[in-house]
C-alpha cells in the first residue's frame, strides 16, 4: 500500500469574497511519485479568509493524508468509492456519504479500496482561544439525523420562504468539534434553506447528490453535484431545489462555516459549548 502525504496550497482561480467552483473547472493535479491526484478550489492562496477545501482522489491501494493535519481541524467526505479513514489510532470503512472528523492532535488518513476514493476535505488551523473537545466523535454519515435544524428562516436580509429544508448538524460543538463543523441540507423538492450570512465566518460547501440552485452574493445559480460554493465573512448564501412534480428528486448540501457560527445553533436551540 503506498501512503501519500501532501503539504501546501495548489493553485486556483481567485475567489473573490464569493464564487461558485463546478466540478468541471476543478483542476487535479497529479502528487508527484503516485496516482492520487488533488484539486483545491478553496484555499487561503485564493482567497479564502479561514478555509482550505481539496478534492482528492485516492488512487485504488494508496493512501492520503495532509501533512500538518495533527496541527489543524479536518472533516471529509466520501463522495464516491469506498476505502477506510484513520483518526489518530481509530480506523473504520468508509463509502458514499461517510463523514470524518479529525480534530486538532489527532491525524486523518484516508486509504482508498481497488476501485478508487473520491473525498472532499477541509482543512483549517485551530485559532487562538480554542480548545479541542474532550471527545469528539470521528465518523458519521450524512444522513445522521441525531441533531437537526428545522425551520431556518435566514438573517433577515432576504424575504424567507415557507417550505424550509431540514439540516443535519453532522460534526458540530455537541459532538465535540471545535473549529470546523459539518452540516448537511436535504433540500427536499420545493424546499430552500433560506438565505443568510456569517459575519465572522467563510462558508464553503458542496452540492453532494441532485441538482438544485445555490444563493450566492445577489441571485440564485443552478448547480450540480460536485460543485462548490464559496462565501467570505458577510456574503449572502443559501440553497433551494426548484425542482417539484413526480419526477423531483432531493438535493443535498454539506459543508458549514469556518470557524462554526454560534447563531446556527442557536437556531436550533441548541448550546454551541464545545463537547
Amino acid at each position: 500500500m503506498t501512503r501519500t502525504s501532501f503539504s501546501g496550497t495548489l493553485a486556483a482561480s481567485p475567489l473573490g469574497d464569493a464564487r461558485i467552483v463546478t466540478a468541471a473547472e476543478f483542476e487535479f493535479t497529479r502528487i508527484a511519485g503516485r496516482r492520487t491526484t488533488i484539486a483545491t478550489p478553496v484555499s487561503p492562496a485564493a482567497g479564502a479568509t479561514h478555509v482550505t477545501l481539496h478534492v482528492v482522489r485516492v488512487a485504488a491501494g494508496e493512501s492520503f493524508s495532509p501533512d500538518g493535519s495533527v496541527g489543524e481541524e479536518n472533516t471529509a467526505v466520501v463522495f464516491d468509492g469506498r476505502g477506510t479513514a484513520t483518526v489518530g489510532s481509530r480506523s473504520h470503512p468508509v463509502e458514499r456519504a461517510h463523514a470524518v472528523y479529525a480534530p486538532t492532535g489527532q491525524a486523518l488518513s484516508l486509504t482508498a479500496d481497488a476501485e478508487g476514493l473520491t473525498v472532499y476535505v477541509w482543512r483549517t488551523p485551530l485559532t487562538a482561544g480554542r480548545r479541542p473537545g474532550t471527545d469528539p466523535e470521528p465518523f458519521s454519515t450524512l444522513w445522521d439525523e441525531t441533531t437537526q435544524l428545522h425551520g431556518f428562516g435566514g438573517t433577515g436580509q432576504i424575504a424567507p420562504d415557507s417550505d424550509r429544508a431540514t439540516m443535519n448538524f453532522v460534526f458540530w460543538p455537541g459532538n465535540g468539534s471545535s473549529q470546523l463543523c459539518l452540516h448537511c441540507g436535504i433540500q427536499q423538492p420545493g424546499q430552500t434553506f433560506n438565505v443568510h450570512l456569517h459575519p465572522d465566518s467563510d462558508e464553503a460547501f458542496i452540492a453532494f447528490e441532485g441538482i438544485g440552485q445555490m444563493y450566492l452574493r445577489d441571485r440564485w445559480i443552478d448547480v450540480a453535484a460536485g460543485d462548490v460554493l464559496y462565501a467570505a465573512p458577510g456574503v449572502l448564501h443559501g440553497a433551494r431545489n426548484p425542482h417539484t412534480g413526480p419526477d423531483a428528486r432531493r438535493f443535498v448540501t454539506c459543508g458549514g462555516p469556518s470557524p462554526y457560527d454560534p447563531a446556527l445553533y442557536s437556531a436550533a436551540g441548541l448550546s454551541s459549548d464545545v463537547r
